[in-house]
């Protein structure tokens, strides 16, 4: 699993507007909604609510100012993710470590692929614990430096 399988070009944020965990959410969604291949505009209101009930199970602010939101949802065909950047002091997200988050990973799948949501899960963990990774990504200021990234981090899996 790379971030080129999942990650959708347009659904990344670089300076994410939303000061609220369901903000946050609602704006990545409708990230989604715009690329070929994520979410249809009409299903973006279910996904939305399918990710928040799955985060009251628990939050997926996994502490240092990253948060990993997913769901599960009949709408998508294939895995789709976006990430999202914010700038300022970050978003209030319930995480582990009360931490705010300035870094948001995005998964939406299909029900009958657990293995795919799995694996792009822990692809994403894998990444997160690398520092050389994380402090560039926070500090990406344009769409084109965070796809080169995630391409380095593809690369540097080969």
């Amino acid at each position: 699993m790379n971030f080129s399988e999942f990650i959708q070009k347009e659904a990344i944020i670089t300076d994410l507007r939303a000061q609220t965990k369901e903000g946050v959410i609602q704006e990545m969604v409708d990230a989604l909604a715009k690329t070929d291949k994520g979410v249809k505009k009409a299903d973006v209101r279910g996904v939305v609510d399918s990710i928040l009930r799955r985060e009251e199970l628990g939050s997926t602010g996994i502490g240092h100012g990253i948060a990993v939101p997913h769901t599960k949802h009949v709408c998508v065909d294939k895995l789709v993710g976006g990430i999202a950047i914010c700038q300022g002091e970050g978003v209030d997200f319930d995480s582990l470590d009360a931490e705010a988050v300035k870094l948001f990973f995005m998964l939406v799948s299909p029900p009958d692929l657990p293995g795919e949501h799995l694996r792009a899960l822990e692809y994403i963990t894998h990444q997160l614990k690398r520092k050389d990774f994380v402090e560039p990504l926070k500090a990406c200021k344009t769409r084109e430096d965070v796809i080169k990234l995630l391409k380095e981090a593809d690369e540097s899996r080969k």
